[in-house]
Order: structure tokens, then sequence, then C-alpha cells
């Protein structure tokens, strides 16, 4: 074990600790590694979404009362 690693307690569900164990057995992986690998997956989702908000801050915005007056005139709604 690294020296850069931290220890944590994490709860979970029955069901999903008992998936983990089999899915750590079938792949001879550490719970710890899928755990891991799993948030930095999350994590990197966080990042590509913080990044499209950036690259879109200076687009148009359109309120809610605008868009609904534009669907009430297409009538679609």
């Amino acid at each position: 074990m690294s020296l850069l690693t931290k220890r944590s307690t994490v709860y979970f569900d029955p069901d999903v600790h008992k998936a983990l164990k089999f899915k750590s057995l079938e792949t001879s992986r550490s719970i710890s590694d899928i755990v891991n690998r799993a948030l930095l997956y999350e994590l990197s989702e966080d990042a590509e979404d913080l990044q499209a908000f950036k690259d879109r801050k200076h687009q148009p915005t359109t309120s809610f009362e605008s868009m609904i007056s534009h669907l009430k005139s297409d009538g679609k709604i």
C-alpha cells in the first residue's frame, strides 16, 4: 500500500457490499481499487460538466417564461 493513500470508513448497503466482494473476487482487484476507480470516473464526469459550463458561459440564455411563451406561440403546448 502506498504511503500516499488515505484510509476512510465507508458504509455500504449490504447488497452493494456483497456485489463489491463478488466483483473483487471475479476481477482479482481489491474493493478499494474498484471504489477508487468508480469515484475517479464520477469526478471526471463532473470535470467534463464543469468544462462544458465554462465553454458555454458566454452563450445567450433563455428564461423559462420565455421558453414557455415560445412553445405556446408555436402551438406545441
